[in-house]
């Protein structure tokens, strides 16, 4: 996501620039009892092992993985194999961790015959942070037993993607319309505007002890970690490594942000601009 000069890499650290940027219609939680447990699904979707899980489900018999451009782009992603081989011989494990947890969300979170996560009246952000690797594998052709993942057995998580769809559906019937630009005109549109946010600070107490202006890399370690971005260092959080790099196209400087969980940032050479 971009919002004027500033690039917002991860879907978490995006969702939190959004509750930030327009207040009036953040879905995150206010009470402290109810933010913790929206973090804490937010970690555990991700870092707990359900979308991994997940994405082990991909049916070997999907076409997709007949397209070897597509299977190597997925292992240069996540780091392991995609072969049908190997996918067919972690499905046994992977269906047994998602069972267990379809049980969880079942038993505990949506026990009490909840609509929503936290009991709100619609859809809040920690819908948004538990429901999204459900919503995926459910809709996923094959991935998923019916025997043992049918309606009857999770009636509460099935009625609760349903009402999800539906709210998602409203909202979009009532959104603006959305301008659809060419990926020329996206980056023409990004590297002509300016920054959304102030540069920020460097961190005096953070333990990697970065100076503003050293010049880093920073990159994802979950998966994508072939890949990294690097810079001039302009600000670091608790929350968010922020990286001055220049455009390919215009040759604008452009502000990419990476949030610092399962991200790891170091030194360039031990250069400083």
């Amino acid at each position: 996501m971009s919002i004027g000069r500033d690039v917002y890499c991860d879907t978490r650290l995006i969702l939190q620039k959004l509750e930030e940027r327009f207040p009036t219609g953040a879905l995150g939680a206010t009470q402290a009892d109810k933010r913790a447990l929206e973090s804490l699904l937010e970690k555990w979707t991700i870092d707990g092992g359900v979308f991994s899980r997940a994405a082990q489900l991909i049916p070997p018999e999907m076409p997709l993985l007949n397209d070897l451009k597509w299977v190597k782009d997925r292992e240069d992603f996540m780091g392991r194999s995609w072969a049908k081989a190997d996918i067919t011989r972690a499905r046994p494990e992977a269906i047994a961790h998602m069972r267990d947890f379809f049980d969880l969300v079942e038993s505990t979170i949506l026990a009490d015959g909840r609509s929503w996560v936290l009991d709100t009246q619609g859809p809040s952000l920690a819908d948004i942070n538990a429901i999204w690797p459900f919503h995926w594998v459910v809709n996923m052709q094959g991935a998923l037993p019916p025997s043992l993942f049918g309606k009857e057995r999770f009636p509460k998580i099935y009625a609760w993607l349903d009402r999800f769809d539906k709210a998602v559906k409203d909202s979009k019937q009532s959104a603006p319309k959305v301008t659809t630009l060419k990926g020329a005109e996206a980056i023409q549109y990004i590297t002509q505007a300016e920054f959304a946010e102030p540069e920020g600070s460097v961190d005096a107490e953070d333990p990697l002890a970065l100076e503003k202006g050293q010049y880093v890399e920073s990159w994802p370690i979950d998966s994508g970690f072939r890949h990294r971005d690097s810079g001039q260092l302009v600000a670091l959080t608790r929350q968010e490594v922020v990286l001055k790099t220049q455009a390919k196209i215009g040759h604008r400087d452009i502000h990419v942000h990476h949030p610092r969980t399962n991200f790891r940032i170091q030194p360039v050479g031990g250069a400083k601009l």
